[in-house]
């Protein structure tokens, strides 16, 4: 048998009952029409289009592995970062070697690190829930006083929390360029409960939508190998049950003193709890409460459980990028705070084996292809901007096509694989009844809107 023929059989699994392309290697984003990053600067509304690519711009695998090459750059829009961070997101230019044979580890639970420890589908890097700063001699920014530099990782904050007002409209930030998501990447807008106002001026987008009616899409990949999923799945870890929300089994300690971690050991205090410093800012705060088979949507300690998805009907290890009832990110956020596999991606400068590099194939690993294009308009009626979500397969590009009455085209515009949204300026508009078509292709929707001034 040839080597490449080897090669070929190895990379594929069986999927759905026929041979499909194992999902971390078909699963990327990959940019095969030129799509460049944009950004927002604190005070205008209009993005600045970046002369660098999004989404992955190859991927390449052997027998054991897949190469990632991406810039870390996202097709929905970053910035601003409303916290002073004088970064943007810029071009990473990196290749990540994921194992295409994920195993668990059996020893010591290996920690998440700062920095990346995960992917996401469209090449943005996912980071731990900390921001690098403890409590002990260091000086705090968040009240002026103690904290703002490195401490000795006693008390360790909590990226989410303590950095809500630097981060996008899409819960991302860079550090040093590299821009990350410590969370679930969804706009804040799109949550049930608003915690943020950046998307009112800074209307941008994120990942993907959340649907509580359907599985959640596969997201990413841990650096152990494991997939990562949104927030939804289904009930029962053999694939019934409905769709639920799956649940972080971490919660906050009902503590007023930082003096103690929740196994008991005695540490250096961190200080009070109060409004300044409340509980859930320093991961300590937290503790793990262990669940039985009776809660099967409650996750293990690193955020995960082994259940079927629709990518992988035969079931495997999956982590969940976790929210609360309210859609806001709920802790350990993704991953963590340790993996559940061996950790084994690296950052590599070349490929130093035979490889295949693997052409996208349109929805190879969607689980929503069959379920037609699902969209929201809003507000309808319409004064001045007329907004287009769609809640369905983040994997495709969509044409957006406004018409008057009459059907005449007034204008257009697109969504990119791995954004939601587009955008329609009403304003220029007179008042009536309009009609938008979305199409991606294969199928297509019209809805009529209103506009009215």
């Amino acid at each position: 048998m040839s080597k490449y023929i080897l090669i070929t059989l190895l990379a594929f699994v069986s999927l759905k009952g026929s041979a499909q392309v194992n999902p971390v290697i078909a699963a990327w984003l990959q940019n095969t029409t030129g799509i460049m990053g944009r950004h927002y600067v604190n005070g205008n509304s209009t993005p600045i289009n970046d002369n660098v690519l999004a989404n992955v711009q190859t991927v390449q695998y052997s027998a054991n592995s897949v190469y990632i090459s991406t810039n870390g750059i996202p097709s929905y829009i970053t910035g601003p970062f409303l916290d002073g961070n004088p970064s943007l997101a810029t071009s990473q230019n990196a290749i990540f070697k994921f194992t295409l044979n994920p195993t668990q580890n059996t020893g010591t639970p290996t920690n998440t690190t700062g920095g990346n420890i995960g992917l996401f589908v469209n090449g943005v890097a996912l980071f731990d829930y900390r921001d690098g700063v403890s409590w002990k001699n260091s000086t705090n920014a968040l009240a002026g006083g103690p904290m703002g530099g490195m401490g000795d990782n006693v008390w360790n904050r909590d990226a989410v929390v303590a950095e809500k007002g630097g981060f996008d409209c899409s819960k991302g930030h860079p550090a040093m360029g590299n821009y990350h998501h410590h969370q679930n990447p969804s706009a804040f807008k799109l949550d049930l409960n608003v915690i943020s106002t950046i998307c009112n001026l800074y209307d941008a987008d994120g990942l993907y939508v959340i649907d509580s009616n359907v599985h959640s899409p596969l997201i990413g990949f841990a650096y152990d190998g494991f997939p990562i999923y949104g927030a939804y799945a289904y009930k029962n870890t053999d694939g019934t049950g409905g769709i639920v929300r799956m649940k972080s089994s971490y919660q906050l300690r009902n503590i007023t003193t930082r003096t103690q971690y929740a196994n008991g050991t005695t540490v250096t205090p961190g200080p009070a709890v109060s409004t300044t410093y409340p509980l859930g800012l320093f991961r300590e705060d937290y503790e793990y409460i262990p669940t039985s088979a009776a809660t099967p949507d409650y996750l293990d300690e690193h955020n995960g459980r082994f259940c079927k998805t629709p990518e992988y009907p035969n079931g495997i290890y999956c982590y969940f990028a976790t929210v609360d009832a309210n859609w806001n990110s709920a802790y350990p956020y993704v991953v963590g705070p340790t993996f559940y596999g061996v950790k084994n991606t690296v950052k590599v400068t070349s490929i130093t084996e035979p490889v295949t590099v693997y052409t996208t194939t349109p929805n190879a690993v969607s689980n929503t292809t069959a379920q037609g294009i699902e969209v929201d308009i809003y507000p309808n009626p319409a004064s001045d901007l007329i907004a287009i979500q769609v809640r369905s397969d983040f994997r495709k590009t969509y044409t957006i096509t406004l018409f008057d009455i009459s059907g005449r085209q007034i204008s257009g515009t697109q969504i990119y694989p791995g954004a939601t949204i587009a955008y329609f300026d009403a304003r220029t508009l007179y008042s009536g009844e309009y009609l938008i078509k979305i199409d991606d292709g294969a199928n297509h929707v019209s809805k009529k809107i209103i506009v009215a001034k």
